[in-house]
C-alpha cells in the first residue's frame, strides 16, 4: 500500500513530475477535490475515472506514483541545489501565471526575486545581429531602471542580452529555464545563471534530470509570455521559437511588441510579420511603458531589498573620429548591413591588406565588430 502523502507542497511536487499527467488534466482532477491535492491519492478509483480525460494509465500513475518519482531524493535536490518548490497556492507564484488556460502547478525556483504583474518579456532569436543584441539591452536596462522584471529564457543570443541588459543596472530579471534546474542550458552561460541565481530569479517547471529538448522549450515559452504583461520579440525569422511565444501572449491576452528591423533580413521577417498582423511596433523601452500605462506610482515588482534602487544606465561614450579612412569604412555601414571584408574592399576603393588592418583598429576603438561568421557589423 502506498504511503499517503500529507504535505501540499508534496503532492504537487509528485503531481508536478509524474508522466502522462499535464497541468490542464491535474487543475481538472484538483477540481474534483476542491483542490487539495493530497485528496488525490486519497480518493476512490471511481471519483478519478469520472474526472474529464482521465483514463487507467493515469490512475495508475497516481496509485503507484513511487514507481515513477521518487520524493525522497527531490527533496534532498532541494535542498542541494538551493531551489525553492513555489506550488501555485503560494503567494510567491506570479500572480498573471495563474491565469494561463494552462498554469503550471508549481516552479522550482532560484534567486531572492519575487515577480509581481509590472513584468515584460523579452524574446528572441539564438542566431543575432549586434543590432539585434544592443537594442535588446538597451530596452531590458529602461524597463529594469524602472523597477520592471525582465522576463526571458536565458538562451543564446536575444535571451542573453536581455538578462544581461537588466543586471548591468541592478535590476529584476527573471529567466525561464526549458530544463531541470540541475542543469545550466546553454553551457555557456554558467557565468549568467550563477549571477541570476545570486540576485534575480532563475526558474522551471520541470523536475531536477529533466533535460532541455523540442518538447520543453514551447512548454517553456508559455510560462515566459504568461507571467509578463507584453511581450517583446526583437530579432526572429519568420518559423523562429519567439514565434510560438508571440502565439502563446496572443492567446494569453498578452500586449506583443515588435522590434523593426530591415526588410531583407530574415532576422527582421519575424517581427515584421508580427507588425503587419498588428503587433505594436516599438523603438525603446519608453514606447513599451508607454504603451503599458507605466506611472512611477504603480505597484508592482519588489526587489529584494527594501530601499533598494537601481542603478542608472550607464552613458554611451562619446567618441570622435579625425581619420577620413575612418569614416569612408564606416559610411559604408549607413544602411546597418552587416558588411564582409570583401565588401568593405570594394566599397572603400584600397588593398585588401590595408583595409584589413583598418579594420582591426576600427574594433579595437569600439566601432565594428567583427562576427562569428567573419562578417563585420557597426557596435
Amino acid at each position: 500500500m502506498t504511503s499517503p502523502v500529507e504535505s501540499e507542497r508534496d503532492a504537487f511536487l509528485i503531481l508536478n513530475a509524474l508522466p502522462h499527467i499535464g497541468p490542464i488534466t491535474v487543475n481538472r482532477l484538483l477540481e474534483a477535490v476542491e483542490g487539495h491535492p493530497q485528496e488525490l491519492f486519497r480518493v476512490s478509483d471511481k471519483v478519478l475515472r469520472g474526472v474529464r480525460g482521465v483514463g487507467e494509465v493515469m490512475v495508475e500513475a497516481l496509485r503507484h506514483w513511487p514507481k515513477h518519482f521518487s520524493l525522497e531524493k527531490e527533496i534532498e535536490k532541494l535542498a542541494q541545489y538551493e531551489v525553492e518548490f513555489i506550488t501555485c497556492h503560494d503567494a510567491r507564484y506570479p500572480p498573471l501565471l495563474r491565469n494561463i488556460p494552462d498554469p503550471p502547478l508549481g516552479l522550482y525556483a532560484k534567486g531572492p526575486l519575487t515577480v509581481g504583474e509590472n513584468a515584460v518579456a523579452i524574446v528572441g532569436s539564438r542566431r543575432t545581429t549586434l543590432y539585434g543584441q544592443k537594442m535588446a539591452g538597451l530596452m531590458a536596462e529602461g524597463l529594469a531602471h524602472k523597477g520592471w522584471a525582465v522576463v526571458s529564457g536565458m538562451a543564446r543570443g536575444i535571451d542573453t542580452a536581455a538578462h544581461q541588459g537588466a543586471l548591468r543596472v541592478k535590476g529584476p530579471t527573471v529567466a525561464v529555464m526549458g530544463c531541470g534546474l540541475d542543469r545550466i542550458y546553454p553551457p555557456e552561460n554558467r557565468e549568467l545563471f550563477a549571477e541570476l541565481g545570486k540576485s534575480a530569479l532563475i526558474c522551471s517547471e520541470y523536475p531536477f534530470g529533466r533535460p532541455a529538448d523540442r518538447q520543453t522549450f514551447p512548454m517553456r515559452n508559455r510560462i515566459v509570455a504568461g507571467m509578463s504583461r507584453g511581450l517583446v520579440v526583437v530579432e526572429s525569422d519568420s518559423r523562429g521559437g519567439s514565434m510560438i511565444t508571440a502565439k502563446f501572449a496572443e492567446d494569453q491576452n498578452r500586449q506583443v511588441f515588435a522590434l523593426p528591423g530591415r526588410v531583407d533580413q530574415s532576422s527582421s521577417r519575424g517581427c515584421l510579420q508580427l507588425i503587419r498582423d498588428g503587433a505594436v511596433l516599438v523603438r525603446s523601452a519608453e514606447d513599451i511603458l508607454e504603451d503599458l500605462e507605466f506611472s512611477p506610482e504603480a505597484q508592482g515588482l519588489l526587489f529584494p531589498e527594501a530601499g533598494h534602487e537601481p542603478t542608472p544606465p550607464p552613458e554611451a561614450p562619446v567618441q570622435e573620429l579625425s581619420e577620413a579612412w575612418a569614416q569612408a569604412i564606416l559610411d559604408c555601414f549607413a544602411g546597418g548591413e552587416a558588411l564582409s571584408l570583401e565588401g568593405i574592399v570594394k566599397s572603400v576603393g584600397e588593398p585588401l591588406p590595408k583595409v584589413s588592418t583598418r579594420l582591426l583598429r576600427l574594433e579595437m576603438k569600439g566601432f565594428l565588430k567583427k562576427r562569428l561568421d567573419g562578417r563585420y557589423e557597426r557596435c
